[in-house]
């Protein structure tokens, strides 16, 4: 299983002009070798790219993604993460859902795809971080 950041996932939704190639490229070698999965954050956020209920699930499903549910201690894992990122001086109060999503994939021992590989490395250090 490999969990896939939401910030990879737009990228192809919305077929960004310098990361959509790069994306797609990842997805596809990833999916060769893992399982793709997402998180009910990773769907919440990337639902903000669709009108319909319907044309976010079909998304999900022509990508081969699967929803796994964050265990608990995943959540208390990014809790703690985030308090240290604040302690550090980070000012960023959206940040939090990268946390679950660093977190649930941490706790898993599942790799994760994103483009935001320095703070998901600062804060999950023994995590596998895959960035395209």
């Amino acid at each position: 299983m490999l969990l896939v950041d939401t910030n990879v996932l737009v990228d192809v939704l919305q077929d960004d002009p310098q990361w959509a190639t790069c994306s797609i490229g990842q997805l596809r070698a990833q999916a060769s070798v893992h399982q793709l999965a997402i998180n009910p954050i990773v769907y919440a956020e990337i639902s903000l790219s669709f009108s319909t209920l319907e044309g976010l699930d079909a998304a999900v499903s022509t990508l081969g993604l699967v929803m796994r549910d964050v265990p608990r201690p995943a959540l208390f894992l990014a809790a703690k993460a985030f308090a240290q990122y604040r302690k550090r001086g980070g000012s960023r109060p959206q940040v939090l859902p990268d946390f679950f999503i660093g977190a649930h994939a941490a706790v898993e021992g599942w790799p994760l795809l994103t483009r935001d590989a320095r703070r998901f490395r600062t804060y999950f250090p023994t995590l596998e971080v895959i960035a395209p």
